[in-house]
């Protein structure tokens, strides 16, 4: 909580029309596999053209973007240090930077809570003047691990700061209700849905569209709130045994 707690930075050096935080699940939910379809979607994503459109299209025409992974409530990396995209040759070196990386969280359990105040201390701590603060976390799971995500959520949102979320929906497939109702807040909040780890790419493409453009709602390539809504749907025999709303948790 005293991260929450924390005075911003004042070191503002380079103007951006967003600083983001991408939080990759790396918990023990989390196969080698299924981290590397995480870290190749990202990857795909920075080298795709509406992706590097959306980045040049804002004012300042770049954004701040920092890579970590999470687990436990104490287990949070910084896999990529705040780094400047500007455009095409900003995006692909920051995709090459993805590719290479290592996983540095092996396992763990699911603390959304402690996702989320490590990301906002590296948004209040940032050394840029950007227009938007954005947290995009990604997970298979609800949080089981340290404080309510609830009550950091509002810690964080107070900041200023928009949490979105990418709920890949493989284990628990009524995810991205809880991802809605406990996790996400701010200014244009919003949940995509990956239905597995293969669709991950495609999702985390869509959501950084979505995040980057945020201010521009003609931009054809954005998810409406719409499409989000039916972006999941649960399997003909999932839908017996789906929960009423008042108890999915």
């Amino acid at each position: 909580m005293a991260l929450l707690l924390a005075a911003p930075d004042v070191r503002a050096q380079t103007p951006v029309d967003l600083a983001l935080v991408l939080a990759v699940d790396s918990s023990a939910s989390v196969d080698e596999s299924e981290f590397a379809l995480q870290r190749g979607g990202m990857a795909q994503a920075f080298r795709d053209p509406e992706v590097i459109k959306a980045i040049e299209s804002g004012p300042f025409k770049r954004i701040a973007v920092t890579v970590v992974e999470w687990a436990g409530h104490a287990d949070q990396a910084i896999d990529i240090p705040w780094t400047v995209v500007d455009g095409a040759a900003g995006a692909l070196d920051l995709a090459d930077r993805i590719d290479g990386l290592e996983r540095q969280i092996l396992t763990g359990a699911t603390s959304i809570a402690g996702a989320l105040s490590f990301a906002n201390s590296l948004l209040l701590s940032h050394p840029f003047e950007a227009d938007r603060l954005v947290i995009d976390l990604s997970g298979d799971g609800r949080n089981n691990q340290g404080p309510p995500v609830e009550t950091i959520r509002k810690g964080v949102v107070a900041q200023g700061v928009t949490i979105n979320g990418l709920a890949i929906v493989n284990e628990h497939p009524t995810l991205n209700y809880y991802f809605e109702d406990r996790v996400i807040g701010g200014t244009a909040a919003f949940v995509e849905v990956a239905n597995d780890y293969g669709d991950y790419p495609r999702a985390i493409r869509r959501k950084l569209i979505r995040e980057i453009r945020t201010m521009n709602i003609s931009a054809p390539s954005v998810p409406t709130s719409q499409e989000t809504a039916r972006a999941w749907r649960p399997h003909a025999t999932e839908l017996a045994t789906l929960p009423a709303a008042s108890e999915r948790w």
